[in-house]
């Protein structure tokens, strides 16, 4: 992926010079035309494309804004209710996610959420435990977050 970033950078900087216009416009051209070039070349370059990795990444931080605001809105519900009728309590995830940097960025998205929160990490690396303010069915916070930001941080780095 980097050898293909640096090779679209390259591409861009030569549109550049060989076009004598030295502003981001003509840049941008020319980095598109190099990711056209690239895309057009990718199965003589290792690797995948690297365009769908960023668009993955741009798909689980909009996955994440969404969460943000669904979360603090069910927090705002939570907080102005009259009559409190919640249950809290911790449950366990089962992780499919292998490698640390992808176990601790799925703790952060659960953490930085409101209404949940990352309490440890298992010793093997299999399983999370995570507070939930109201846990209606466990079953389905599991699938959920599997579902959602599990999936999404899987695409990003696999």
């Amino acid at each position: 992926m980097a050898f293909q970033i640096v090779i679209n950078l390259i591409v861009a900087t030569l549109w550049m010079f060989l076009s004598e216009s030295y502003t981001g416009p003509s840049f941008i051209a020319g980095y598109l035309f190099g990711a056209l070039l690239l895309w057009l070349l990718r199965r003589y370059l290792p690797g995948r494309f690297y365009l769908r990795r960023v668009v993955s990444i741009f798909k689980l931080l909009l996955l994440f804004l969404k969460e943000l605001v669904l979360s603090n809105i069910e927090m705002i519900k939570y907080i102005y209710s009259p009559k409190l009728d919640n249950e809290p309590g911790i449950f366990e995830l089962p992780l499919d996610v292998t490698t640390d940097w992808e176990i601790n960025m799925l703790a952060n998205f659960i953490s930085l959420t409101p209404g949940t929160l990352t309490v440890a990490v298992s010793n093997d690396n299999t399983k999370l435990y995570i507070h939930a303010m109201n846990i209606d069915n466990v079953e389905d916070e599991v699938q959920s977050i599997k579902s959602s930001f599990e999936k999404a941080i899987m695409e990003v780095t696999r």
